[in-house]
């Protein structure tokens, strides 16, 4: 009886099957969901067009033979894309195609390309919209090695300012062992011209304090992973711990950038998904991290706890850390530690209450350098102002609000941060493992969950739902227990098995996995008899030899392999 422990059933996102004659993962087809982008606020002109165009699409009694007409798609595949990225998730604003990132409704993507090029910048495209404001994810058409490609082409471009940039590694340390961790080495590659990782622990805030020194031993356990993943010595810069949600460490980790990493280079954020890059990209840009106009030019990212909610690259300016402007910030971060909670402001009491109620540690996070805005000079019109007895008063035309945008000089050598997609968590469920079982067909082969095993066993021992072991009750009287095995095996390729766990005289099961996947497994056997791991295993190709797959199951049907006949021609192709 093979069961599989905890540990891999944590990597798998349903039970591994159990089937004869190898067996595939399956995969379901993703269904399309319609949206309407609530955005959109026709003025009161296309408002009555509308109106009228809807009666005139409203179905009549029909007294004759009459086509009924359609109403205007939401998508136009004939505009080009804009060329201009999403503020949200960094994919490319398109009206062509509703299933592809960076969809804006072809109403609304008119109206902004109407407006100019600068509308159409600061607008976000319907997933994040919905995301945002309704907490609901979008289905999209996507590659899934998607977020891996954009990565990789981000951290394999040619160093900028003669220096390659330096890597902050998310780490949400909830997830630890981190899963993605381990990749990174083989993700980064001798062609990635890094200068360094950065290790930022974070989500912090969601673990209390349960002694004295609980952060010390937590970055001692985030320094002890790094070192199992190979990061060490000059290739790891420091490790910071963070909670990019309630502020707390961010402005330590300001000053650690700003005094050893200056303005050297580019910086990029990276981890797996739902780490919080996105969260702590919008921190670090209400911060003294970037140029002082940045929060009022860039928008934030969209966040989100679905996972993949950042589908390019998003940037801001990183600020020059020059002498005086050091100083002009340890000067703040001083007066700031000494003030007390009473002599705050009311909207920084209230903001504080907040923090407080969301997580265990909690810092503030503020600017030095914050841009003063002008007061804005009021047009005083007095002919708007008077209107004779026949006249109705008249509204004065609203003006559009310029957006700002930053000069040539402010970014011609400017040093970026970059938020990127997450990395998939592969060994969390995203990579099934194959279980081939080679036994007599007389011999059935259940697939349950390990909760069940127990009892599925208890109940249809020594009967005709498990076959073997026969005797009936009597026997049982006197059949051995269980007892367990654990056995550890790593993958070598898809179609290649690993090893076959001989389950005494009864058969054996072949295990494939992909590449370097890990897998804990739990054999039983009664007591007394032999359990064995052959390696390399006797049929390693087995998986490929399978038949249809049995529809509500994660089994497949035997397939039985053509039988060679010696010393005779056969006709045809073997």
């Amino acid at each position: 009886m093979l069961r599989l422990g905890p540990a891999l059933l944590a990597r798998l996102a349903r039970l591994a099957p159990l089937r004869r004659w190898g067996a595939a993962a399956a995969g379901g087809g993703e269904e399309q969901e319609r949206f309407v982008f609530l955005e959109y606020e026709p003025d009161p002109a296309e408002r009555a067009a509308a109106a009228a165009l809807r009666r005139e699409l409203k179905p009549k009694p029909r007294r004759g033979r009459g086509a009924a007409a359609a109403v205007p798609s939401l998508s136009d595949p004939s505009v080009p894309p804009s060329g201009v990225s999403c503020s949200g998730c960094g994919a490319e604003l398109q009206c062509g195609d509703g299933g592809a990132p960076g969809f804006v409704p072809a109403e609304k993507y008119r109206s902004l390309l109407s407006e100019g090029p600068a509308a159409l910048r600061g607008a976000v495209c319907q997933r994040c919209w919905a995301l945002a404001h309704h907490g609901s994810a979008l289905r999209l058409r996507l590659p899934p090695d998607r977020h891996r490609r954009v990565l990789s082409a981000a951290l394999r471009r040619p160093p900028r300012h003669g220096r390659g940039p330096l890597l902050l590694y998310v780490l949400d340390v909830m997830e630890l062992p981190d899963p993605v961790l381990p990749q990174l080495p083989a993700l980064l590659g001798p062609d990635v011209p890094a200068a360094g990782v950065l290790v930022v622990g974070n989500k912090v805030d969601l673990l209390p304090a349960d002694c004295r020194g609980h952060l010390g031993r937590l970055r001692q356990r985030v320094a002890e992973a790094c070192a199992r993943a190979g990061l060490r010595g000059a290739a790891l810069v420091d490790i910071r711990l963070v909670s990019a949600k309630t502020g707390f460490g961010v402005e330590g980790l300001v000053s650690r950038l700003q005094r050893s990493w200056k303005c050297a280079g580019d910086v990029y954020l990276l981890g797996a998904t739902n780490s919080g890059k996105s969260t702590l990209f919008n921190t670090l840009l209400r911060s003294d991290y970037c140029k002082s106009r940045a929060p009022d030019i860039i928008d934030r990212a969209t966040v989100s706890p679905w996972p993949g909610t950042t589908l390019n690259l998003l940037k801001f300016p990183i600020i020059n850390p020059t002498c005086d402007r050091i100083f002009r910030r340890q000067e703040r971060l001083k007066q700031e530690a000494t003030k007390p909670e009473d002599q705050l402001s009311s909207e920084e009491k209230k903001h504080l209450n907040q923090l407080k109620k969301q997580g265990y540690v909690v810092g503030r996070v503020g600017r030095t350098f914050q841009q003063q805005k002008s007061c804005s000079e009021i047009d005083f019109d007095p002919d708007m102002l008077s209107y004779s007895m026949d006249e109705d008063p008249r509204d004065p035309p609203k003006k559009h609000e310029e957006r700002e945008e930053f000069t040539h000089n402010e970014v011609k050598d400017a040093r970026w941060c970059f938020d990127t997609p997450g990395i998939v968590k592969e060994d969390c469920g995203e990579k099934p493992a194959w279980f081939s079982v080679l036994a007599s067909n007389l011999l059935p082969v259940h697939v349950t969950t390990l909760s069940n095993a127990d009892a599925v066993y208890e109940k249809h021992t020594a009967q005709e739902f498990l076959k073997v072991p026969m005797g009936g009750e009597e026997r049982m009287k006197e059949f051995p227990p269980l007892v367990p095995q654990d056995i550890t095996l790593k993958g070598i390729d898809t179609t290649e098995a690993v090893a076959d766990i001989k389950l005494s005289s009864a058969g054996w099961v072949a295990v494939t996995a992909h590449a370097e996947e890990e897998l804990l497994l739990r054999a039983y056997t009664p007591k007394g008899t032999a359990l064995v791991v052959r390696e390399p295993p006797l049929l390693p190709y087995i998986s490929s030899i399978r038949g249809a797959r049995i529809p509500g199951t994660p089994a497949y049907r035997t397939k039985k392999p053509p039988s060679f006949v010696e010393d005779l021609r056969t006709m045809g192709s073997r």
